[in-house]
């Protein structure tokens, strides 16, 4: 596995930094609560391309499990049997498979649209990972029996719109940030990468 950098270091440390605080930041919408979070992991893997972003949220990740209190509610090792758990480890992929897919655009290709489709495969993969991981935990583990399309309406349908405007959020920021120069090449040596 290769060594990360001084400076591969200090971005994975920011991203880890703001996935946490994104984590507390509540956005009441109706009945229900949306925090910053997904935003962040999406503009990990943008940002800092596969390698970096999926390192970014996986530290976090295992900070949580490791009893630091940086998950929305509770941390250490037995967060593993939350039904929510899944959408961790949705981010950590998800954050790997935007910036694998985003390293494929060129500079002219990165335009916010393109941006948003990577981000909406980004959606798909931590939807399809949480609500597994919630339907099994819940029926399986906890026992806390829910049937499966229950499970797909409340975690699922309801949570789109609200996904899909972090998704158009950070896509744009993403681009913004791209002309800003904090783009991280894929594969480039430390000398080379983008940053300004």
């Amino acid at each position: 596995m290769q060594k990360l950098s001084l400076r591969e270091m200090i971005l994975c440390a920011l991203f880890v930094a703001l996935v946490a605080v994104g984590a507390f930041i509540r956005i009441p919408v109706g009945t229900d609560v949306y925090t910053l979070q997904f935003m962040f992991t999406l503009l990990a893997g943008l940002l800092l391309g596969p390698r970096l972003g999926a390192t970014a949220v996986a530290v976090y990740v295992l900070l949580g499990l490791a009893g630091v209190p940086v998950f929305a509610s509770g941390a250490g090792p037995s967060y593993v049997l939350q039904p929510t758990f899944g959408y961790l480890v949705g981010f950590v992929i998800q954050a790997w498979y935007c910036g694998k897919l985003s390293r494929k655009l060129d500079c002219d290709s990165r335009t916010f649209k393109n941006l948003l489709l990577v981000n909406l495969v980004g959606m798909a993969i931590v939807y399809v990972l949480g609500i597994s991981y919630f339907y099994f935990v819940s029926n399986y583990v906890i026992d806390a029996p829910i049937a499966v399309w229950p499970v797909i309406f409340y975690c699922g349908v309801l949570q789109v719109v609200p996904d899909f405007l972090l998704c158009v959020a950070a896509a744009s920021a993403a681009v913004k940030l791209a002309r800003a120069g904090i783009w991280v090449e894929h594969g480039a040596p430390d000398t080379e990468y983008s940053l300004t």
